[in-house]
């Protein structure tokens, strides 16, 4: 007999699928959702040459004097320098830690959730591991996706390990997750990503 996926009647947070072995793609179905992984074209928002080009200025002249070698630098230094310059574009309202409880199974705390006209949910991938981490973000994108009653058609999602990040849709028609193959490295393409952000925050649906 097959091993399931989950206990059954035990609680889980979002950060216990972090550390689940088993493949995303079990987790989804689980759940009734599907997994497919492939490049595709993401919302861009309004050119952000002059924010990009300070942010690079910035980081180079303090990057070098700063050690990333824990969670808390990276969030500080890469992750929230991002996040502020994306609010600045958008006036998107941010809520960092924000509690989620849709059911014993899907419940914790999200790193990141702006929302603006649409929404959009950053986490940061523990351990410098962005595969598990995109688990993670596929399991509170489908919380998000039970949670929310707007008619919003798909949900956007990224996992950041501060110099990398890789984006994840959910179509909420079709229950499918999507895990970009494209990575944004920062400070390289942080031109890009910041397009990105902005653009799935201002999306009309």
């Amino acid at each position: 007999m097959k091993n399931p996926i989950l206990v059954e009647n035990t609680s889980y947070t979002f950060s216990d699928y972090f550390r689940l072995t088993a493949p995303l793609r079990d987790i989804l179905n689980y759940f009734g959702y599907r997994l497919q992984r492939q490049s595709y074209e993401l919302p861009h928002g309004e050119a952000v040459t002059d924010s990009a080009t300070l942010l690079k200025k910035r980081w180079q002249e303090t990057l070098p004097y700063i050690g990333l070698v824990n969670e808390m630098a990276r969030r500080e230094f890469l992750i929230a320098p991002v996040l502020m310059e994306v609010i600045r574009y958008t006036q998107a309202e941010m809520n960092v830690e924000y509690p989620l409880n849709v059911t014993e199974q899907l419940k914790g705390t999200l790193d990141y959730y702006l929302t603006a006209t649409h929404q959009c949910l950053v986490i940061e991938a523990k351990n410098g591991d962005l595969e598990k981490g995109f688990t993670q973000l596929a399991v509170e994108l489908v919380a998000l996706d039970q949670w929310l009653e707007n008619p919003t058609l798909c949900l956007y999602g990224a996992v950041s390990m501060g110099n990398v990040w890789q984006f994840g849709k959910l179509d909420r028609a079709t229950k499918l997750v999507t895990q970009d193959l494209n990575l944004f490295r920062v400070p390289a393409d942080v031109e890009e990503l910041l397009q990105v952000l902005i653009g799935i925050l201002t999306l009309t649906q």
